[in-house]
This record gives structure tokens, sequence and C-alpha cells, in this order.
């Protein structure tokens, strides 16, 4: 599967603390292999149509939507408690 990062997501995942960029890094890994894996915790956003996000730990998540089968757009990654406000 083809993961695009777009711009606002690579800003913000600069701006987080460097554990949790590693994490983010594990966390696509697996997702780019099998994004029905488990331990990414997928969840529907409500407030959006067609979007998603996946745990990067408890409190950080990263936001995507399908843009086709094979290709993915990451748009946001935040602080759980700000990024359901921005979005």
């Amino acid at each position: 599967m083809d993961i695009i990062e777009t711009a606002d997501f690579k800003k913000a995942l600069n701006k987080l603390p460097k554990d949790i960029q590693r994490l983010y890094y594990t966390q696509s890994q697996r997702f780019a292999e099998n994004w029905k894996d488990p331990r990414l915790h997928i969840k529907k956003i409500k407030d959006l149509e067609k979007a998603f996000s996946f745990r990067i730990t408890r409190r950080y998540r990263a936001f995507f939507y399908f843009q086709n089968p094979d290709t993915t757009i990451f748009f946001t990654i935040d602080h759980r408690k700000d990024a359901y406000r921005n979005i």
C-alpha cells in the first residue's frame, strides 16, 4: 500500500516528541503491511465521512483516509485531546 503524508502531517509529526515519532514509524510500517492489524486500533471518525484514525500510543493518533484501494493519505497526527478538536 502506498502511503502519502501531507505537508501538514509532516509538519505536525516533526513537532512531536522523538519517542512518539519513533513509535509512529513502527505503526506506519504495520499499517503498510496490513492496515487491518489489530495493534493499530483503527477507528472511524464520526464527523468526517471517509476518515479514520489509528493509535500511535494511548494518547497519540494518526488520521488518514483512503484515496483509492492502493493509496492512503495521512493528513494529521496529534495528541488525541487536541486532534479531535482540530479536524
